[in-house]
């Protein structure tokens, strides 16, 4: 399949581009500047779009068959990037992936998003987050929201914990075990209309993905 990576030069997709081209797909790689196009093409990119979140995206979505969202403002920035890239970009993402017939659409989320009342210092992110995966919801794609916990650069262990809510956050996960369950859950039809959160447990990924029922 051709993936739109949309975020690609992230932390998280970076990795992802890679466990993609691993499991036979050409991820196309969504960047704001074309001097990040070098070092992504080396990490497993089949080719790049440049196209920014905060302007017109529409040309990015051709000749692809699925859609990845893993952009983020990040941690350094202010309620407004969280505003225009975490819930207007994502919006705008699913709204054009609809307009292009695209039906296969993965979100990266976070966990936290069920409730965002119950965290102070990051509400705000995750109110938008919230907002964007329950637009995603309404709309008519094969979706699929995959809520990670706290991220870590830590090499990846293989193994999760996955629950719809996970209850008892004794744990984090490393950015490389979230690529690997997005690029994972891409293909896997019992994913679609899922939204479940993870974190580093004692369930081999592949065997908790196709638990889902």
């Amino acid at each position: 399949m051709d993936i739109l990576v949309v975020g690609a030069n992230g932390q998280v997709a970076r990795h992802l581009l890679s466990k993609l081209k691993e499991l036979g797909h050409s991820p196309v790689a969504m960047i704001r500047k074309e001097e990040q196009a070098e070092e992504l093409l080396k990490l497993g990119a089949a080719r790049t779009v440049v196209a920014d979140l905060e302007g017109d995206i529409s040309a990015a979505f051709a000749g692809v068959d699925a859609v990845i969202f893993a952009a983020g403002s990040g941690g350094h920035t202010g309620a407004d990037k969280t505003i225009l890239i975490d819930l207007w970009g994502a919006i705008k993402t699913i709204d054009e992936a609809e307009k292009h017939g695209i039906k296969r659409f993965v979100m990266l989320s976070s966990m936290g998003t069920v409730d965002p009342d119950k965290s102070d210092r990051i509400r705000h992110y995750l109110v938008a987050k919230k907002l964007a995966d329950d637009h995603l919801k309404r709309s008519g794609l094969d979706y699929t929201i995959v809520r990670p916990g706290s991220l870590t650069n830590d090499p990846a262990q293989g193994k999760i914990k996955l629950e719809p809510e996970i209850k008892v956050r004794d744990n984090t996960i490393t950015r490389e075990d979230v690529a690997i369950v997005l690029a994972n859950v891409v293909e896997r039809e019992q994913t679609i209309h899922k939204t479940f959160e993870i974190l580093n447990g004692d369930t081999p990924i592949v065997e908790a993905l196709d638990a889902l029922n």
